[in-house]
């Protein structure tokens, strides 16, 4: 009879409640002392390697729908997130806020909670159920989003920005988890590719619906829309998607994996692929968050246009750009890696170079047609670090420790990027308002040019690292 890693790996609900317990070791692997792996890290490549796995495992629909609900839960995430992003003129000119305030609310007032709650949320998941976890954050980010739309003032509206990413917080980590534990590890940058299909529909739908809704109704209105479909798609998580077995497609050298959280830090920090992998991953989203955050209130206050074109166009074409580099970034990369095991890095550090003539023909241009043409390519390569940073992180850590690398990935990310972008191009938008007037907003996004550059040099210093890891451990 198969055993529960077969099972699950062909997507067969486990025999007894026994195996449902996925945190119970394989009986046959000796267990080393706890916080520790047989050389003494938590967070390597050596804690995987001697217990064969399943070559090739079959996949089957069940494993799929399980990547369809999360990302349609990953989806809301972003829906939620970027509708504030839509949303900046109408709530700036009811509540008078400035622009600098304004890229708070975008940044840092949710991503400093977002970032540092999902640390300990992650060591949850690292231990106990992920589906329930992933389903009650996302329960608590979709209220808060509907407390969004009766803020009364700045403070209030902080307050409830403050509470979506504590909500946030707890779905990204577990969810790269689970699907590390449905696909195997040569498969595991498309899956992610697949499941980090959710940030541009979620974008484009908060763009989309934010704009049709407050065109009609008003922002208010948006926010408690926004709000419901997120209770609906945790009901359904937890009663459909189940828990698969921990490691179960992964080849261990010992069966779990206890430590401190200051300890997984240190071991995370200690790694060189892994820190080059945080960091680099930082800075494009420092790039890619502080674009998007500000793109439509560039493309309306700069460029003329109105709530109902950047519903309609700018929502789209940026989304089908963004969907088109994520999915290709962990295809190519995936197939590429095979012969490069410095793809991950290479692929998109290519893609910025590209881009960024492209970006400053954006910035440069005079007309919102002209501008949305050429920032199909910003908007294809800014998210393409993603699902390659994911497949590094994920493929290098015990899987009993891969929601907490997923946290602290995400940590850097929010940190570097969400927190930092959106707030330099405001705070530089607002310092030259005085002189420049709408054209200020130029020279803020001008701001991110410095950034993509930095990008670049640590990605390829990153693919430098990656091909040394792999001759090391061939050799």
């Amino acid at each position: 009879m198969p055993d529960a890693a077969q099972r699950v790996a062909r997507g067969s609900p486990p025999s007894s409640s026994a195996d449902r317990r996925t945190s119970s070791p394989q009986p046959t692997l000796k267990k080393q002392p706890k916080g520790r792996t047989s050389r003494g890290n938590t967070m390597t490549d050596d804690t995987i390697g001697e217990r064969p796995a399943d070559p090739a495992p079959r996949r089957t629909a069940y494993h799929y729908y399980v990547v369809a609900v999360l990302v349609l839960i990953y989806a809301v995430n972003f829906l939620d997130r970027q509708i504030m992003a839509i949303l900046v003129a109408p709530i700036g000119k009811d509540l008078h806020l400035s622009d600098t305030q304004l890229g708070m609310l975008s940044g840092v007032a949710f991503a400093l909670f977002y970032a540092t709650l999902g640390l300990p949320i992650a060591r949850l998941a690292d231990r106990y159920n992920r589906v329930r976890i992933i389903a009650v954050s996302c329960a608590i980010w979709s209220g808060f989003t509907v407390c969004c739309g009766l803020a009364g003032n700045f403070l209030q509206l902080a307050a409830a920005r403050i509470g979506v990413g504590i909500g946030e917080a707890g779905g990204s980590p577990p969810s790269y988890s689970i699907i590390a534990d449905y696909f195997p590890p040569q498969d595991r940058g498309y899956a992610m590719s697949l499941y980090s299909l959710g940030i541009p529909l979620g974008i484009t739908l908060g763009t989309a619906f934010g704009a049709l809704v407050a065109n009609t109704y008003g922002w208010r209105v948006a926010f408690f829309a926004a709000g419901a479909p997120g209770i609906v798609l945790a009901v359904l998580l937890v009663t459909t998607v189940r828990e698969p077995l921990r490691g179960g497609l992964d080849r261990l050298k010992q069966a779990s994996i206890t430590s401190s959280l200051p300890t997984a830090l240190r071991a995370f920090f200690s790694n060189p692929v892994l820190r080059s992998t945080a960091l680099s991953a930082g800075l494009s989203a420092f790039c890619g968050y502080g674009a998007t955050a500000w793109a439509p209130a560039y493309l309306i206050r700069t460029l003329g246009m109105t709530l109902p074109e950047v519903a309609l166009w700018y929502s789209l074409v940026n989304g089908v750009a963004m969907a088109t580099g994520i999915f290709l970034s962990g295809w190519v990369a995936d197939r590429w890696a095979r012969t490069n095991p410095g793809a991950y890095a290479l692929m998109p550090a290519i893609g910025l170079l590209i881009t960024l003539p492209f970006f400053i023909g954006f910035l440069t241009a005079h007309s919102w047609t002209l501008a949305l043409l050429l920032f199909v390519v910003p908007g294809l390569t800014f998210s393409m670090y993603l699902a390659p940073a994911l497949s590094v992180i994920q493929n290098a850590v015990h899987p009993s420790e891969r929601s907490t690398s997923g946290a602290i990935l995400l940590l850097m990310i929010n940190l570097i990027g969400l927190s930092g972008g959106p707030f330099l191009v405001g705070w530089v938008s607002d310092a030259l308002a005085p002189r420049f007037g709408a054209e200020s907003l130029r020279f803020g996004l001008a701001a991110l040019i410095p950034a993509i550059l930095l990008a670049v040099v640590v990605l390829f210093r990153g693919a430098v690292l990656l091909r040394r890891r792999a001759a090391a451990a061939q050799a």
